[in-house]
């Protein structure tokens, strides 16, 4: 079918028109209707061998195979009525191949658990599957998304109070092991490592980019009181970190991490981060990577997962760091 804008909304006017019993639709009243309908968009309009081209392809197999009422006339003047008065392009059963599509794509996006914007699919992916062999749409396709993370089941809720700008009461762990108490004015849900993290303005501390890791969420409660606004470009802010962790006093800086063997064409080919520099090889062995980001928490958990693999360039600072965890980490088993 097509996709062009304008096509389609000249195609749902003259469905309206066809259904239309109580009015006799000639084809300047045709056209009248359809660049009325356009006004609303940047069109300059069409005219009638539009709309006849429009009715022809309509009634074509590449479109809707549509039946028009060939005997109605006034004099020697035709108007255009559907020859089934119930029929209409919008109430087309599916075909083999477009119901297939339908059910693979809902399928992918069923596995956002425990968001009740969703939950719908679930109940038309039961109608899609009836009468079907259950194993010819195998499952294909996987995110990586762990349904039995805790905290998983509060993410439908904190979306709604994102959505509705509802302010929040939250208990949590801290540590993972004292208990307190937050009032947040939730702007952002982010998801990091597989697990979960809100975004949202802390009246206790006046800061709009709190943030609370899911599993660690004792409890959450709706309060009646003005929602404060976002002040934050969620779209700019994860550009120069690692992960969620910001701290408020450091500056991004500049980073250059040189990964080695196999590691190195792992990282060539999945980049450290989106805003790093195009990798550039020492030697057959040696990538370097250059990046500008603030040092965080993230960042240095990241690099030392890759332990021997990788060695920190610039800055020291980080390099002086990196050295003394792995150091602190090799004492440990010497025996």
């Amino acid at each position: 079918m097509p996709t062009n804008k304008n096509a389609q909304l000249r195609y749902k006017m003259l469905d309206r028109c066809f259904r239309n019993k109580g009015r006799k639709y000639f084809i300047e009243d045709l056209v009248s209707a359809c660049n009325e309908a356009l006004l609303k968009t940047d069109s300059t309009g069409v005219k009638k061998r539009q709309i006849q081209h429009d009715i022809e392809f309509m009634k074509s197999e590449e479109g809707w195979n549509i039946v028009l009422d060939e005997s109605l006339k006034e004099g020697k003047r035709r108007y255009y009525r559907y020859a089934d008065p119930s029929f209409s392009i919008y109430n087309i059963p599916l075909d083999e191949s477009e119901v297939n599509r339908l059910q693979t794509t809902l399928q992918t996006l069923s596995q956002f658990k425990g968001m009740p914007q969703f939950e719908w699919m679930y109940e038309i992916l039961l109608k899609l599957k009836q009468g079907k062999d259950e194993d010819t749409l195998p499952q294909v396709m996987e995110f990586d998304n762990n349904q039995d993370l805790k905290g998983i089941e509060y993410i439908g809720m904190l979306y709604d109070a994102i959505v509705y700008k509802k302010v929040l009461k939250i208990n949590y762990l801290e540590s993972f092991k004292e208990e307190k108490v937050f009032e947040i004015h939730p702007y952002y849900l982010k998801q990091y490592n597989n697990r979960w993290f809100l975004f949202g303005y802390n009246t206790e501390h006046q800061k709009y980019n709190w943030n609370l890791s899911l599993d660690r969420i004792v409890k959450i409660k709706e309060i009646q009181k003005p929602h404060i606004p976002n002040t934050i470009d969620w779209g700019e802010y994860f550009n120069d970190i690692m992960g969620v962790t910001k701290p408020d006093h450091l500056s991004p800086e500049k980073i250059v991490l040189h990964f080695y063997g196999k590691t190195a064409h792992y990282i060539e080919s999945k980049p450290v981060h989106g805003y790093q520099k195009k990798p550039k090889w020492l030697d057959s062995e040696t990538l370097e990577v250059k990046l500008e980001l603030i040092v965080n928490y993230e960042l240095e958990r990241f690099i030392l997962s890759y332990a021997d693999s990788v060695k920190v360039i610039q800055p020291q600072s980080l390099a002086k760091e990196t050295k003394g965890r792995i150091k602190r980490g090799f004492e440990q088993y010497v025996v």
